[in-house]
């Protein structure tokens, strides 16, 4: 949250494309009280998930869709996603921090928090490593670590620099990483104005 460049309670318009469950959107809801929140998904049956964890709250907004599918520009002050933009390819990931840029108004943020390859196939074992660990280490089981990376096989983790610089180049300004764990990565950016 340490990111998101609001006062609590502005009445901030959030975006969260391939929101999943919500979580994210939730973690946003509760230091924005404010935030109108519009979440998308491909998965209907993961935006139920989401619909039921805002239960109550008008604020909240729903759609099934690709991700920014239908995005009206310089319509929002927050883009976040979760663990939802490594599942595209590079081109993809380029694509869409346009799109993002775009849907941003003036002043406005997007923050990632994902995964990313290793800068090098040496710190990518050391990343795979680490993984393990604190998987194992958080209880789980031998049949879980083999669904999960079962899962990962269709990852298509880019390095944090090349998203950096994807953002960049895609015109966001204040790029920076603000959390680094083995592949686990939050950044974003800012669009000036």
């Amino acid at each position: 949250m340490r990111m998101i460049p609001f006062l609590s309670d502005a009445s901030i318009r959030v975006l969260d494309p391939g929101s999943g469950t919500g979580l994210f959107a939730a973690m946003v809801a509760e230091a924005y009280p404010n935030a109108a929140l519009h979440l998308t998904d491909i998965s209907e049956a993961m935006l139920n998930v989401a619909r039921q964890r805002f239960a109550g709250n008008s604020q909240a907004s729903f759609a099934v869709q690709e991700h920014l599918d239908l995005i009206e520009e310089f319509s929002f002050d927050l883009v976040i996603s979760a663990l939802s933009i490594h599942h595209l390819e590079y081109e993809g990931k380029r694509e869409l921090f346009r799109k993002i840029f775009r849907a941003l108004r003036p002043g406005g943020m997007f923050i990632n928090s994902d995964q990313a390859l290793g800068p090098t196939p040496e710190e990518e074992a050391a990343y795979e490593r680490q993984w393990l660990a604190d998987i194992a280490a958080n209880g789980a089981t031998a049949e879980a670590i083999e669904a999960a990376k079962e899962r990962m096989r269709a990852d298509r983790n880019a390095t944090l620099a090349d998203q950096l610089r994807w953002l960049e180049e895609a015109g966001f300004s204040e790029v920076r990483c603000s959390y680094s764990r083995a592949r686990f990565e939050v950044y974003g950016g800012r669009k000036s104005g």
